[in-house]
Parts: structure tokens; sequence; C-alpha cells
């Protein structure tokens, strides 16, 4: 077949297929559709069997293919995430076992099946050899929350309240070192794949050590849908009911995760159209609620600009709600206070 893959990338690309298969000749490559990263995916097949090639676009502040590469061999080797046939940080090549997916929809919907798989990878996640670390998250977000203000997406007037409660609840949350752990740290449901047997989780590129209360305020805030699969998922990951600091600690990074969304989501549409100013730029819009919904019926489309801004608007709006709920003052107190005995 004539290789589609840009002349420039070949060189890092033929010795990542020699290393891994012996032989640099291709049967096909399809260009797959990345992720926020920028990376460029590919699935490939060699000698009959599809592999998923992943390019890197380049250095960024967050993406290290040293250290995603590091937590991607750690978490295939827990068989969390599909087998890495090869990855080299130098070249930001690497070839993963490639896993075909099935809707998440036709996941088996009895009980709380799906809550309890992915409490059950989070906790298997959590346990692994530790990740390289990289920075405090909330330093880290904190940063990002900088850069997207100076963006100028959202009215002061909007977003003003939002970031004065979050800088509040900086100010009152610290990481416990026993609390750092090997994290994902975006568990959203396009890194979530199913292959209609078993969940596996891909695309490392923000994993680190970090609070282990990071990737459960995600799984809740995308996959749980009331307060029974809240609790279905930490009684699964704990193994027990959660003790009242541990709620407290998932309650507040579940505000976080509102923040990091929303940001990413919006600093990401600002970028794909620049200079363009929003119609509405204040936080109004549909809830969080109905938006997903919407999603697990397939109303809404994430694929469209304008339904990215939504979704991004309304994780800010869920966030600052949260921050005025006597719920999230509560959680304060009991972080406070300590843990009990």
């Amino acid at each position: 077949m004539s290789n589609p893959i840009p002349e420039v990338l070949r060189p890092a690309v033929d010795r990542a297929l020699r290393a891994a298969f012996g032989t640099a000749e291709l049967d096909s490559a399809t260009p797959l559709s990345g992720g926020l990263s920028g990376a460029g995916l590919w699935r490939i097949r060699v000698g009959g069997i599809p592999y998923v090639l992943k390019i890197e676009a380049g250095q960024h502040a967050v993406i290290d293919p040293a250290r995603s590469y590091a937590c991607m061999r750690i978490a295939a080797q827990a068989c969390l995430a599909p087998r890495v046939r090869y990855a080299e940080p130098a070249d930001g090549v690497a070839v993963i076992d490639h896993v075909t997916p099935v809707p998440l929809q036709e996941y088996p919907a009895a009980g709380h099946a799906l809550i309890v798989e992915l409490a059950q990878s989070a906790r298997l996640l959590h346990q692994t050899p530790a990740f390289p670390p990289l920075a405090d998250y909330l330093d880290g977000l904190n940063d990002m929350v900088g850069q997207f203000l100076a963006l100028d997406v959202l009215e002061t007037l909007a977003t003003g309240e939002l970031f004065a409660r979050f800088a509040d609840l900086r100010g009152a949350y610290r990481t416990r070192p026993g609390d750092l752990v090997s994290s994902h740290n975006d568990l959203n449901p396009g890194n979530v794949v199913y292959d209609g047997r078993r969940l596996w989780l891909v695309d490392w590129d923000a994993a680190f050590l970090a609070d282990r209360y990071v990737d459960l305020a995600t799984l809740a805030n995308w996959f749980t849908r009331d307060a029974a699969g809240e609790e279905k998922l930490l009684t699964t990951y704990f193994r027990r009911s959660p003790e009242p600091q541990e709620r407290a600690r998932f309650e507040v990074m579940r505000l976080v995760n509102h923040v990091f969304t929303g940001v990413i989501f919006l600093a990401t549409a600002a970028a794909e159209r620049p200079g363009e100013s929003l119609a509405d730029r204040t936080l109004a819009g549909p809830s969080l609620p109905d938006l997903h919904e919407r999603l697990r019926t397939g109303r809404f489309a994430m694929l469209e600009w304008e339904n990215r801004v939504t979704y991004g608007k309304a994780r800010l709006a869920a966030a600052l709600e949260g921050l005025r709920a006597p719920k999230f003052a509560a959680a304060l107190t009991q972080l406070a206070a300590g843990p009990q005995g």
C-alpha cells in the first residue's frame, strides 16, 4: 500500500514498527480522531492485526511523552490499559493494541454495574506503582484558570463570584500524602473504552501522581446519575462506607472537577475559533443534569462547537451552584475538623 503517514514522521514510525513487529510494512493506516492532546492517532494493520499508532504533536507544558508513556506502561501491566507494543519518548511515538469499541450505552444496565466496574478500575489503578509526579493538582488548575481568564471568553460579572469562591476552596483544601496515587486525571467517557466484555482506560497524557479524589470526582461527575450511584461508586472503591473526611474530600473535588472541565471545554473552543466572541458570555444555559440526559439519549452531540461551549458553561454553572451550597460549607467544616479517631 502507499504509506499515508506524513513523510517527515516516517523515520520515527519505521523505527517503532521494526522494533514492535520486525517490519516497517503496513497493511493499512487510517487516521483516527484524537482527543484534546492534539496527538495524531492512526489505526494501523500489521500482519492483518489492528493496532493504534500514536504520534505526539509536540512538547507541551503538561503533555510529556516520557511521563505519559511511563504511566501508560504501568497501567497496561495492571491490565487496565491496552498492551503497549512500543513507546519511545524521544520520538514521541507509541504503538498500542487496538480495542474495538462498543458504545458505552450497550454496557449491561442492570443495577449499577458500570459504576462498580469503574470504581474497581480506579481502585486498582490507585494501587499500582507510583506514577511520575508533575505538580500539585490544584496549583496546576489555578494556572489553567489564570490562562482561561486571560482569554476573556466570559464576562467578568459572570465568573467573578465563581473564581473568588474557587480561590477560597484552594485555600482550604490540601491533599493528604496518603492520598497521592497513580491518577489518570481525565476519566471522561472518551477515555473509557468498552469492548463488549470489559472496560479499558486510554489516553494517559494527563496522568501523574495526584490526589485520589480527582479520579473519583471525575467518574462521579460523568457517570453517576443520582445519590445512589454516587454511594455505589464510593462504597465499591473503599469497600466500605466512606468516612466523613473521605466524603468531604470527594464532595469538594467534584466542584474542582466542574471547574477543570468547564475551563478546558471553553478554552479549547476559544482556540478553535480565535477572535470569535460568544453570543452569550454569561453562564446562562441548560443545566448539567439536562445535558447529561441528552448525551445519554443521543440528543446532544459534543462534536458540535456550540454544544461544547454550552457544556463548558454548564460545568462552570454547576461549580458555582455547588460552591454556594450548604453542602460545600459543611464539607469545608469537616476538612477543618480533620479525621475522627
